[in-house]
């Protein structure tokens, strides 16, 4: 059975880049390509990075994705309504359900709009990488573009349909798990396990 590598790497703003590889091709995905480019490629052991994929446009989760993409070769992925608001490019525009390839895994875009109109999570197996959507105990900061009623309709329509033992790996701060997250986050209150 394949084996999955998960990397954190912590970048400029306190954003966490993640890579994650397949053990045995060797194939990679970076996750939130903040700065500098160069600390996320030291931390690259050899594997091949196919894509290169921003949970949202703001600048700390995307800035290194073209430092990057010159350094690894991978090709860049953002949702297009951020492509839009944000007036940034990519190798590929995502829409929600899209699969990526790299080694015998795929990462399955979901948009879940509202930190950004184009935020989506990525999830690779029982791992879901959730950028500011949702944080361990809380969600992402609100910003000019930020639809809190939206960011909770996501949350509720797309994270909620995921297995409870779904590890979740924000964008800022520590690794939670779904289950965790209904238990303690303020933000579903009242919701218990009936959100399901």
């Amino acid at each position: 059975m394949a084996k999955i590598g998960i990397v954190k790497v912590k970048l400029d703003r306190e954003v966490n880049c993640y890579v994650i590889s397949d053990a045995s091709t060797k194939e990679a995905v970076v996750i939130d390509p903040g700065l500098p480019a160069d600390k996320i490629a030291e931390q690259l052991n050899g594997v091949t990075v196919r894509w290169i994929v921003a949970t949202h446009c703001h600048p700390g989760h995307v800035a290194g994705k073209d430092d990057l993409k010159d350094i690894t070769g991978g090709q860049t992925a953002i949702h297009g309504a951020d492509a839009k608001q944000f007036l940034r490019s990519a190798d590929r525009y995502l829409l929600d359900g899209d699969e990526l390839e790299f080694g015998e895994f795929k990462l399955t875009a979901l948009h879940t709009p509202g930190h950004t109109p184009g935020s989506i999570c990525c999830v690779v197996a029982n791992h879901a990488f959730v950028g500011d959507t949702i944080l361990a105990g809380g969600i992402g900061r609100q910003m000019p573009e930020t639809d809190i009623r939206r960011q909770m309709m996501s949350i509720g329509t797309k994270l909620l349909k995921l297995p409870l033992t779904t590890a979740l790996y924000p964008g800022h701060g520590p690794a939670t798990s779904l289950e965790r997250e209904l238990a303690q986050n303020p933000i579903f209150r009242g919701a218990g396990a009936g959100a399901r």
